[in-house]
């Protein structure tokens, strides 16, 4: 694969021209933007310039003021010059901790941080991907049937933006979310919904070295509560973790309190639904035994969704990587997206593995390589959708 520094263009046939020397200095210049959840204004005041400056139409919906960020949603607009639907592009604008401070380092094709922040490949990589296709379109004048862009506010831990975007502003019915590891030609049709859990035990409280069977250790019944459960890896399409447990005040105190948080996840809803039954019946039960009492509250964070071969945004995907000599991969995943959102909404929308790997650590990065392919293949995407049949 042959990669071009500067103003040279990479370009492996049939047409698809990308220049990889302005997509990798945008992504250097994106990566450096601080945009941790929540805090992300700084970031979308710059999209909001590139794609005003692309020609699009630009709004922000009120988003954040439903979540608590600092910004709302970006939503673009470039209405359809041609034949196929409208497309529905989306990454999110926000990284995980540690994220302030990003300093990218290009070393032998490869990007990383310095090793003291997260590089933000998750999702800034998606992000210039959209960005130097977009502004391909407008150079090589490709026909398309409209082209809509959302960039999402706080998709880490909870997909905050996707949930509370304006979706009087989509028209687009069929979409893609740049947004999984993997190289590209990979192609996510099935993800799971999620259950959050988060319990608070009530025992009570008595000194540790005078009057200890006084007490009704809340921590103990958490323990107990927690070795009753069936976690990790349960089958195929489920899975379960305890993540947090706190409580107590000092050694000589019998802690009166526990807090534990959760999750069960799975491609199957009746099955998550199960397992976060099993867990929370072990809580009862393990409160019930010690005479201590249970406080239980659950949430379903997303649901799953499932995309069929034959659904559009499958068939569009699986033929444009074929046009480019890519494999395409369908596969399942065990995280959540803006996808699950945009499915449950009526948006048909894959998610398409952008190359990114070691994500949520210090040790993220990407390959050049797959920073310019993300892009020819969201053209060649683009492209494919004016085919007849499509």
């Amino acid at each position: 694969m042959a990669v071009f520094t500067g103003q040279q263009a990479y370009d492996r046939g049939d047409a698809v021209v990308v220049n990889s020397g302005r997509i990798v200095e945008e992504f250097l210049e994106l990566v450096q933007v601080d945009s941790v959840s929540g805090r992300e204004r700084k970031m979308a005041d710059l999209l909001k310039e590139k794609l005003a400056r692309l020609g699009l139409e630009v709004r922000e919906d009120a988003a954040g003021q439903a979540v608590g960020s600092d910004t709302g949603n970006i939503i673009g607009r470039l209405p359809g010059c041609g034949r196929g639907p409208a497309l529905l592009l989306c990454a999110h604008m926000d990284t995980v901790e540690p994220g302030l401070g990003v300093r990218p380092r290009l070393e032998d094709g490869v990007i990383r941080s310095s090793g003291d922040t997260v590089l933000g490949a998750d999702d800034k990589a998606g992000i210039a991907a959209i960005l130097e296709v977009l502004r391909v379109v407008r150079e090589q004048r490709f026909e398309h049937g409209g082209l809509e862009v959302v960039f999402t506010i706080w998709e880490e831990g909870g997909l905050y933006g996707a949930k509370n975007l304006d979706y009087s502003l989509i028209t687009a019915k069929t979409g893609f979310v740049l947004d999984s590891d993997g190289p590209p030609g990979t192609i996510i049709t099935r993800a799971p919904s999620q259950d959050r859990i988060f319990a608070v035990i009530r025992g009570r409280a008595a000194h540790a070295g005078i009057n200890p069977e006084d007490g009704i250790n809340a921590i103990q019944v958490a323990s107990h509560a927690i070795a009753r459960m069936k976690l990790g890896r349960i089958d195929r399409e489920t899975t379960a973790n305890i993540g947090v447990i706190s409580g107590g005040k000092a050694s000589n105190i019998v802690p009166d309190t526990a807090a534990i948080e959760g999750e069960s996840r799975s491609l199957d809803a009746a099955k998550r639904e199960a397992q976060t039954e099993h867990m929370c019946r072990a809580i009862r039960e393990a409160a019930g035994n010690f005479g201590a009492r249970a406080e239980i509250t659950t949430e379903t964070v997303y649901h799953e969704f499932s995309l069929a071969e034959e659904s559009l945004p499958v068939r569009m995907a699986v033929a444009a990587a074929r046009r480019i000599g890519l494999t395409p991969r369908l596969e399942k995943t065990g995280g959540g997206s803006d996808a699950n959102i945009l499915n449950s909404k009526g948006i048909a929308a894959a998610v398409l593995g952008i190359g990114m790997k070691k994500v949520h650590t210090t040790g993220e990065y990407i390959t050049v390589a797959d920073l310019v392919e993300n892009a020819r293949y969201l053209l060649e995407i683009i492209r494919t959708a004016q085919f007849a049949g499509y």
